[in-house]
């Protein structure tokens, strides 16, 4: 079932030689056959040729939040690993990725997975993802894999501005067209909990399961959702367990979810696979969202799971790894975010077990493939549609389509210390609201824009839609605010990965500060200044911030404006953005780390 690294490295060279490589042929030159689905003036000819293996097919995609639309969206520069993680994957950006997975350089491989050359790859490969061209090759591989399943590994109902607008129907509708068959969750808890069960429901109804081993009921001491399902495929009993974001209202406002509880249960995942095991199950898969490095760490303490479908931390992952444990070894797969990758997880079930797998995580490139008529006839009809939202009524792609500021520049948000999408909006944070400093939530959602491109309402919307979008304005002391940067800090950067709870590090205006991320708890941050001045410990300092967690009514500081109207006004304001300073924090003691790049600015 596993293969070493040498071993990859060989069957992709053999691949190569049969004509199925990761590689690239542009399909102009008429030298490989291309599929009927795939643009013959643009593809890479076998980019999308899989043949089929095995038994049991495992369709994934994971974090499309809410990207209905083909978006550009620029792979991290930075993503740090410390302790046991530092050099492994998913921790590795650029040359060093490439290396690893034996990836071309430029190539559209290249430009999926890595933040190479961004804008230049960008301009010659287009935009990727979007529902209509993933539906595509969803029924492009459903076509030639009998009995394969689509799986969401959640945050599908929120990112954009039409999602939030319509209260997730619209991405309820779109995975029913999409035919997901089986989902688990974080984000949609954002939405409240009623909403969460009402929209699994409509899904359910349409033959969907949703699965969550660890979300109980706190005063039942009971599931909430079902742990489990039992798919048969090909004459294979087939698992499917579900994992949800285990820190939900930790990292999100608990008060949406009150009567819910979560956590890693490591000890309940392991109950639940024996059980389906008992129950004749051939193949265990995890359908997770823990992010990549829990789920490596609780693939190494439970026994019998076959393969682990994760996502979370948005890590675009083009082979598994695999880890051993007590009871054999667990494939561990990550796929991406944004509707911009596909993993395709074949497996060969003999003998009541997993004998070989085969493994493919896909880039889903809006000019490579068609879209689908149906999928896009959907799209363009809920684009079109009149939203009424916040006593407010009107077209979607009327607002959607406004253009708020010209753009020469890169905008992207991923990445584990800042942004340039965060960069504009602490900017605009500081201006509109009169303060020396601020603060953004280091989100991991949010799409990216390449010099040239206007920015639109859509495109702001990707940055800031969620439901819970009040700015703040607080006076914080030196000492508050360390500790506020020390706690993400530890949350991000924890040497254990079960006690890693966040996404990125908050993004911080006008403040600059030093970061040790392989540090001491509580001693990772250091010389923080303000306009070139050391920042007072005891002196009072005006902070603007949003999408606090605490209940509305109970928001410290609270202006009642919405982060998309500060953040329109300024935009609006500026009329054409020319360059953004991006304010990264100094790096202590990462020096040689594979994670970050080699142009990380340097203090």
């Amino acid at each position: 079932m596993s293969l070493s690294r040498r071993e990859f490295m060989q069957m992709l060279a053999v691949a190569s030689a049969s004509g199925i490589s990761l590689g690239t042929a542009q399909a102009e030159t008429g030298t490989q056959k291309v599929a009927t689905t795939v643009k013959s003036n643009m593809a890479s000819a076998d980019m999308y040729e899989v043949p089929k293996f095995g038994n049991v097919h495992i369709l994934h995609m994971t974090d499309c939040h809410a990207q209905l639309r083909p978006v550009y969206f620029r792979e991290p520069s930075v993503n740090l690993g410390v302790a046991s993680m530092k050099g492994n994957v998913p921790h590795l950006v650029g040359e060093k990725f490439l290396k690893h997975f034996g990836v071309k350089a430029n190539t559209p491989e290249a430009h999926a997975f890595t933040y190479l050359d961004f804008s230049e790859a960008a301009q010659k490969y287009g935009k990727v993802g979007g529902f209509a061209h993933l539906s595509t090759l969803v029924k492009k591989m459903k076509a030639s894999r009998p009995g394969a399943i689509l799986l969401d590994g959640g945050d599908t109902w929120q990112g954009t501005g039409l999602a939030l607008w319509t209260n997730a129907q619209v991405m309820i509708d779109a995975s029913k067209k999409l035919g997901v068959d089986v989902m688990t969750a974080h984000w949609e808890c954002t939405y409240g909990a009623d909403r969460m069960v009402q929209g699994i429901k409509e899904l359910e109804s349409s033959g969907m399961d949703f699965v969550a081993q660890n979300i109980f009921d706190k005063e039942m001491d009971e599931r909430v959702f079902k742990p489990y399902t039992m798919r048969e495929m090909n004459g294979v009993k087939v698992a499917i367990i579900g994992q949800a974001f285990p820190y939900s209202p930790i990292a999100n406002p608990a008060w949406m979810i009150p009567n819910w509880s979560y956590g890693i249960r490591d000890d309940d995942m392991q109950k639940v696979v024996d059980d389906v095991r008992s129950k004749g199950a051939q193949a265990v898969i995890v359908l997770s969202h823990n992010g990549m490095d829990v789920d490596l760490k609780m693939a190494s303490k439970v026994r019998g799971i076959d393969a682990i479908m994760g996502g979370h931390t948005h890590d675009a992952v083009p082979y598994p790894t695999t880890v051993k444990n007590s009871g054999g070894q667990t494939l561990v797969c990550n796929a991406g975010s944004n509707s911009k990758f596909l993993g395709v997880l074949d497996l060969d079930v003999k003998g009541g077990k997993v004998a070989g797998f085969q493994y493919k995580l896909l880039p889903v490139f809006s000019n490579f493939l068609e879209a689908d008529k149906d999928m896009q006839d959907f799209l363009d009809k809920a684009h079109a549609q009149t939203i009424k939202f916040q006593g407010k009524e009107f077209v979607a792609n009327d607002k959607l389509n406004k253009v708020l500021a010209k753009n020469d520049t890169l905008l992207f948000r991923r990445g584990n210390f800042s942004g340039t999408w965060d960069q504009l909006i602490c900017d605009g944070l500081i201006e509109t609201q009169n303060c020396e400093i601020s603060f953004s939530p280091g989100v991991r959602w949010g799409t990216s824009l390449v010099p040239g491109q206007d920015i639109t309402y859509e495109d702001m919307m990707t940055e800031c839609a969620l439901t819970y979008p009040n700015v703040t304005v607080n006076e914080f002391t030196g000492e508050r605010i360390k500790e506020i940067l020390e706690d993400v800090c530890d949350n991000i950067f924890n040497p254990d990965p079960f006690y890693q709870q966040g996404g990125d590090m908050v993004r911080v205006g006008g403040l600059k500060y030093a970061i040790a991320p392989g540090g001491e708890s509580g001693k990772r941050i250091s010389q923080m200044t303000l306009n070139g001045k050391p920042l007072d410990a005891k002196k009072s300092y005006k902070v603007a911030g949003w999408a606090s967690v605490a209940k509305p009514g109970e928001i410290a500081g609270d202006t009642g404006k919405m982060i998309w109207d500060v953040l329109e006004e300024y935009l609006s304001a500026k009329k054409h953005i020319t360059k953004v300073e991006l304010n990264s924090p100094k790096l202590i003691g990462m020096e040689g780390n594979p994670g970050i790049a080699s142009a990380y600015p340097k203090w």
